[in-house]
């Protein structure tokens, strides 16, 4: 038992340090020299290069790439359960052939694949001019909503419908029952539905290469520009990589205790 123990123990060992590896050359090779980059990979910098991140700060227009991610990020997300949640409200709770179509039209769209219809997608907001970051937003809701009306639809499940009758009698109308009454009970699967799409979205690269610009590129689009203009220039690469990631980080460790206990308590429910 105690052998079988350390065989696990020594390869979960390995899987963590094939894990941290690229962070660790990322990290490593953004503080060196072009030079020394090419010379030595693996090894720590013999002169550490704090003006690469000064550099790559600028040049990445870091604050702005940023401002243009947390907009899109907390605008899409806080769209996303607001009007997820009330649908799924709605199609719980009136139990009617209709609704049972429209969820499964929803359930359905959830198989249908981006690249199918970005093409025509694209030219039609284009033609109503909506290839900006508001335009973005809409289509994160579209795209969003499916999964998100699942899950809330899901999570009904297992709330009273006595509680709505009671808020009536009690004079509330059906908005007022949601507001009060029925959406605080779905903190959990809202912490679920906010982080499955804040990562996509954080994350996501395609759709904003679609339609934005580099103005107000979110900051997986910057890096692309960025890594276009410094192909040869690792060092510069590597350290504006490494700033991209600081916010994620810090993000993480924030809100850690929300994330562990919405994903947690969302899968109970």
């Amino acid at each position: 038992m105690k052998r079988k123990t350390y065989i696990g123990e020594i390869f979960a060992l390995l899987l963590g340090l094939v894990w941290i590896a690229p962070f660790y050359l990322m990290i490593v090779n953004a503080f060196k020299s072009k030079k020394e980059i090419f010379t030595d990979v693996l090894g720590l910098p013999q002169e550490v290069q704090t003006s690469n991140f000064v550099e790559a700060f600028i040049d990445l227009d870091f604050v702005r790439s940023l401002t243009n991610s947390i907009i899109v990020s907390v605008v899409s997300i806080a769209i996303i359960v607001f009007f997820s949640s009330m649908a799924g409200y709605a199609l719980a709770r009136n139990k009617s052939k209709l609704s049972s179509i429209i969820l499964l039209i929803f359930v359905g769209a959830m198989l249908i694949p981006f690249q199918s219809v970005m093409i025509p997608l694209v030219s039609l907001f284009g033609k109503v001019d909506m290839l900006n970051q508001a335009g973005l937003i809409f289509m994160y809701l579209g795209f969003g909503s499916s999964l998100s009306i699942f899950l809330y639809h899901g999570a009904m499940t297992g709330i009273s419908k006595s509680l709505d009758e009671a808020a009536i009698i009690d004079g509330a109308n059906k908005f007022q029952t949601f507001r009060h009454i029925i959406f605080p009970l779905l903190k959990p699967i809202s912490m679920t539905v906010g982080i499955l799409n804040v990562i996509w979205i954080w994350n996501d690269y395609l759709l904003p290469s679609l339609v934005l610009n580099e103005n107000n590129a979110t900051i997986p689009l910057k890096m692309f520009y960025f890594f276009g203009q410094y192909t040869k220039q690792w060092h510069l690469a590597l350290a504006g990589l490494t700033i991209a990631i600081i916010p994620v980080i810090i993000g993480y460790f924030i809100a850690q205790k929300q994330i562990l206990a919405g994903v947690s308590e969302g899968a109970v429910k």
